[in-house]
């Protein structure tokens, strides 16, 4: 299949994949996931919503992706697993993490929302780890016509027992095997993600193009751009670069119809609804934080030209000029 593991489980969305895979696992309360503290709060409910306890660690100033040596710092005896997050279409560090995953007897499990058909030394997005969740969302790099997901494996077992779960525990109709829900793809869904995913690899490669437009395009602007370590192919799902005055930057290129946006605004550990969390409360996470407050995602998509990179990169470089002269004067 494209992901190169041998087993797919259509659900309603990424968290639901990332839930059922922890179910499905048997991950619960009393049990800890390591994760990142930059990224979107889906990584993390599905952790909650399992009965785990999410830990997070702070993520390589970088490569954006998660710091593996961090992983390793705070394993405990009640760790059962780390959930890599592949960040804006970049593959988190697998092979240290799968390393450590396999030193401690823990499960690697990847979010891969950001990912699809991104490759780290040769392996797919969602076959290096035990087993990972897809996002279909439509502002994905593959998007369906709605909200839907995908669970993937090579553990046939685990695989079966999330095809289950996802159709309220049965094992055939009416004989209801566990305790299940209704999270199933949709056949409206599926059929479009079938027609879309012919043309994913075409439409990655347009991304690389425009990403590697950008890189020469900004390499004297006065940003900071997240190039690709040795073994990542990424999918470029988002274009981010750090900035400072982010904010003011944001608003001078929205005035020049530029849209950009923000991934993420708050990390996981600042969010209002994690305040009285243990996980969160009192944690500070210095990259992430800093990151929070500096990156900026440019217009990506795959059919972006390079005149429209030219334009974007100029006048980034014209208003990022404006806003040093504003600190000066």
């Amino acid at each position: 299949m494209f992901c190169e593991a041998s087993d797919c489980a259509g659900v309603a969305t990424g968290c639901d994949a990332l839930l059922w895979a922890m179910e499905g696992l048997g991950i619960s309360k009393g049990d800890e996931v390591i994760t990142v503290a930059n990224t979107f709060i889906g990584s993390v409910l599905p952790i909650l919503r399992a009965g785990a306890t999410p830990v997070l660690v702070d993520c390589d100033p970088l490569t954006q992706q998660i710091d593996a040596e961090q992983v390793e710092s705070v394993i405990t005896p009640r760790t059962s697993a780390i959930l890599a997050v592949h960040l804006y279409g970049r593959l988190a560090p697998m092979d240290q993490l799968l390393e450590i995953a396999e030193n401690n007897g823990l499960a690697l499990l990847e979010d891969a929302a950001q990912a699809h058909g991104a490759r780290y030394r040769g392996k797919r997005a969602g076959s290096i780890g035990h087993a990972s969740g897809f996002s279909f969302y439509p502002a994905k790099n593959l998007g369906a016509w709605g909200d839907g997901g995908a669970l993937v494996t090579s553990d046939h077992e685990l695989s079966t027992r999330i095809k289950r779960i996802r159709n309220y525990g049965q094992k055939e109709k009416y004989i209801h095997f566990e305790k299940g829900w209704n999270s199933r793809l949709d056949s409206i869904q599926a059929i479009v993600l079938r027609e879309k995913l012919k043309l994913l690899d075409e439409w990655n490669e347009r991304r690389r193009h425009a990403s590697k437009w950008y890189y020469e395009q900004l390499e004297d602007a006065p940003v900071i751009t997240f190039c690709d370590d040795d073994g990542n192919e990424p999918v470029h799902h988002l274009f981010v670069i750090q900035v400072s005055e982010r904010d003011k930057v944001q608003k001078k290129l929205q005035r020049q119809k530029i849209q950009t946006g923000i991934h993420y605004p708050v990390p996981i550990h600042r969010h209002k609804c994690f305040e009285n969390e243990h996980f969160a409360a009192g944690k500070t996470f210095p990259e992430a934080e800093k990151q929070s407050a500096e990156l900026l995602s440019l217009p990506m998509h795959p059919n972006l030209s390079e005149e429209q990179v030219d334009f974007i990169s100029q006048k980034l470089k014209d208003t990022c000029s404006e806003s040093s002269n504003d600190k000066s004067t």
